[in-house]
């Protein structure tokens, strides 16, 4: 509910702005704190909601995402043209304050497996003693190095698409393309994954590979013979990454409580988000200066591709990523759900001394 507000109050002052430095301090430092505060509570609360699918509805509330890229393009231009920039953040002010009713309807659950005082301490508050579990420090490596190249596309593949010769609108069709395979692919995979077929973190590791894999082979698409060319291998190419990396994120959250049990999900979820947010903040920047050295995009995906897959060959390090070769019993079936909330989660699955717990498991 603070988030919401804090959202809805940095856009409103971006739109009294007077210089460059209210917009940043709106947008950067009000907007930017209020999404932090819906994100990761958002999340690590749909996490304790859910048991037995947890990923795929973890998967159904990141696939807003890639709906809003699809939509809100048009209709911030729309904005734009009829109201200008200022009335068009005004709007966004009244929209995002929608935030606030929602956070409101998020009901907290006790749930076994809680902390039954409250952490002492600031680095127990924040949760960073969480970086004292082997197997979080392992995924929160991982995803960091995932993180600097993970963005990239979001910023640069159409300027990259232009690179190769394809006209403006071409050009867009191969980010909505990405865009549709990734919102599609978040659903597939989190049916997928709550099939319990294969580990978590075996999963996470494999599409992070083939994630890393695409933006390879989105840098290595030849040019365009001309702008009238509709780039199918590029298209192709846009296809298959936006398939993993749809597959990729609802897994990354999915994961944390098999890691760190569910009464540090919330937490673990934003030390997560802060580090893609710092991979954010530098993989595009990096992109960037590849492509004023180097004259095209081809070296930037190529680097951020191999930051991917070195962040997916870490994750190999996360307990169940390899196959065991001492196979264990299969855990407990989870409780059967009622209705949409779950108070009694798999706690066999989640916490850190139960038989079958995740972190258990040994070669």
């Amino acid at each position: 509910m603070i988030g919401g507000i804090l959202t809805s109050l940095g856009f409103v002052f971006s739109a009294f702005a007077g210089s460059l430095l209210h917009l940043y301090l709106g947008l950067g430092v009000l907007a930017g704190s209020g999404w932090a505060l819906v994100f990761a509570p958002a999340l690590g609360t749909i996490s304790r909601y859910f048991s037995r699918r947890r990923v795929l509805a973890v998967g159904l509330a990141l696939t807003g995402n890639g709906v809003s890229s699809l939509l809100l393009a048009p209709v911030l231009q729309l904005l734009l043209d009829t109201f200008g920039w200022r009335g068009a953040l005004l709007l966004l002010g009244a929209i995002t304050l929608h935030l606030t009713p929602c956070g409101a309807l998020l009901r907290p659950l006790e749930l076994p497996g809680d902390p039954s005082a409250l952490p002492r301490g600031p680095l127990a508050a924040l949760g960073l003693d969480l970086f004292a579990r082997r197997a979080f420090l392992v995924f929160a490596l991982g995803t960091a190095l995932i993180a600097g190249g993970y963005f990239v596309p979001y910023v640069h593949l159409a300027p990259h698409a232009l690179d190769r010769g394809l006209g403006g609108y071409r050009a867009a069709l191969v980010v909505a393309v990405a865009a549709v395979a990734d919102a599609g692919a978040r659903l597939v995979c989190g049916w997928l994954a709550d099939q319990g077929w294969v580990p978590l973190p075996r999963l996470l590791a494999v599409f992070g590979a083939l994630t890393g894999l695409g933006l390879l082979a989105v840098g290595l698409v030849p040019v365009v013979g001309s702008e009238e060319g509709w780039g199918g291998s590029l298209l192709a190419v846009a296809g298959a990454y936006g398939l993993s990396a749809g597959c990729y994120a609802p897994l990354v959250f999915g994961v944390l409580p098999g890691l760190v049990g569910i009464g540090s999900v919330v937490q673990a979820t934003g030390l997560v988000m802060m580090l893609m947010s710092l991979g954010g903040l530098l993989g595009p920047p990096l992109s960037g200066f590849l492509r004023d050295e180097t004259g095209d995009f081809t070296a930037s995906f190529l680097v951020c591709g191999s930051l991917v897959l070195s962040g997916s060959f870490i994750y190999m390090g996360l307990p169940g990523a390899v196959p065991s070769c001492n196979p264990a019993s299969p855990p407990a079936t989870p409780p059967p759900e009622r209705g949409e909330l779950l108070p009694i989660p798999q706690v066999a699955l989640l916490s850190p001394g139960a038989p079958h717990s995740t972190l258990e498991a040994t070669c």
